[in-house]
């Protein structure tokens, strides 16, 4: 009987001595992160640059995109949330909307992300303002992708009533 008992915790140690689980590795946590891009508007990235009054105009853009995957880790849906500083406009600017375009710089591309923003929905009473649009839907999840894998193809612009075309834009810059 002990001689039995000895085999098994022999035959129990060996099996145990040659498990694969090592308690020192771990599997890292999945991330999530959400990329976010910066453009500095300037209306002389505007094609053709703008130099009417809306010329002294400038401003940042801050994008942060919030991305659903499926399990292969393909983004399935995307949301955005933008916010944009202005400043330097004359007083009363009216702003007509604001986008996200698909051109690399010196050209003028389609919007693809629409901020929602309406004609009049913001005006610039001292020249200046901030806005935010959040929780913009991304309608085409393959252009959110295509935004974190090549950012500078895409341009953010503001237009204005003096400018329908853009007053200021700048290309995207990822910036996490």
């Amino acid at each position: 009987m002990l001689r039995r008992f000895c085999l098994a915790m022999m035959l129990a140690l060996t099996v145990a001595g040659c498990s694969n689980n090592d308690s020192t590795t771990t599997t890292p946590a999945p991330t999530n992160v959400q990329p976010k891009f910066t453009a500095t508007l300037a209306p002389t990235n505007e094609v053709p640059p703008v130099t009417n009054a809306d010329a002294t105009g400038s401003g940042t853009a801050t994008i942060t995109l919030t991305t659903t995957k499926d399990a292969a880790g393909n983004i399935t849906a995307a949301t955005a949330d933008f916010v944009v500083n202005l400043s330097g406009f004359p007083a009363n600017t009216t702003l007509t909307g604001a986008h996200i375009h698909q051109a690399a710089a010196g050209a003028n591309g389609s919007i693809v992300v629409n901020t929602t923003l309406a004609n009049g929905a913001v005006v610039l009473t001292s020249g200046s303002t901030s806005f935010e649009r959040l929780t913009i839907t991304v309608t085409d999840p393959t252009i959110a992708q295509a935004i974190i894998n090549n950012p500078a193809n895409f341009y953010f612009n503001v237009h204005t009533t003096a400018n329908t075309g853009g007053a200021v834009r700048g290309q995207l810059v990822r910036v996490n």
